[in-house]
């Protein structure tokens, strides 16, 4: 699944990174985004860019493009 299509206030877990743009996954894993980590969507920009995650107790902001090399599972 992929995380533009959770609303806000959704929780999940990411299950991978998307092979493609090494850049940003080297960005995602900086920021703390890798596999098996807890996050929940606080807020989305009206134009769904950026993407706002509570992730390990803090916020990150994603653009579309970065959020869309993530694959998440929510209950």
């Amino acid at each position: 699944m992929e995380i533009q299509h959770l609303p806000v206030g959704a929780k999940g877990r990411i299950v991978a990174l998307g092979k493609e743009h090494p850049e940003y996954r080297r960005r995602l894993v900086t920021l703390g985004l890798t596999p098996g980590t807890a996050f929940e969507i606080v807020r989305v920009a009206p134009l769904g860019d950026p993407v706002e995650l509570r992730v390990r107790g803090s916020f990150v902001s994603l653009r579309k493009d970065e959020a869309a090399l993530l694959e998440v599972e929510s209950p």
